[in-house]
């Protein structure tokens, strides 16, 4: 059995990757572009899911240490999987542009602080 710290550390270096994976993507193009390249915003949204899906699997007690809005992530994902058809990708964009750095803020926090 793997351990929970490897499991967490793991799991918040997926996050850090897909951030990066979506900074890439969104890196020099508009939100109109954004919202009219199937293939970007796709791949954009796949990388939320990863973000979403990963959150769950770490620790609460490690996500408890710092102050973050973490139930929004994981509906970010639940959104993305669940109601698909609805989905504003201007919101998506504000999102990318708005709230990513700051998770990617405390991400790296996390992986700092806790020595994963």
């Amino acid at each position: 059995m793997r351990n929970p710290v490897d499991r967490n550390a793991e799991r918040l270096r997926h996050i850090a990757d897909a951030i990066n994976q979506i900074h890439e993507f969104a890196h020099e193009i508009s939100e109109f572009e954004f919202t009219r390249n199937a293939l970007i915003n796709n791949a954009i949204l796949y990388q939320f899911t990863i973000i979403g899906e990963a959150i769950v699997h770490v620790d609460d007690k490690i996500l408890a240490k710092f102050d973050y809005p973490w139930y929004k992530v994981r509906a970010f994902r639940n959104l993305i999987a669940h109601e698909y058809f609805g989905i504003q990708l201007s919101a998506v964009w504000a999102v990318v542009q708005k709230d990513l750095p700051g998770l990617k803020a405390i991400i790296d926090t996390i992986l700092e602080n806790e020595k994963l």
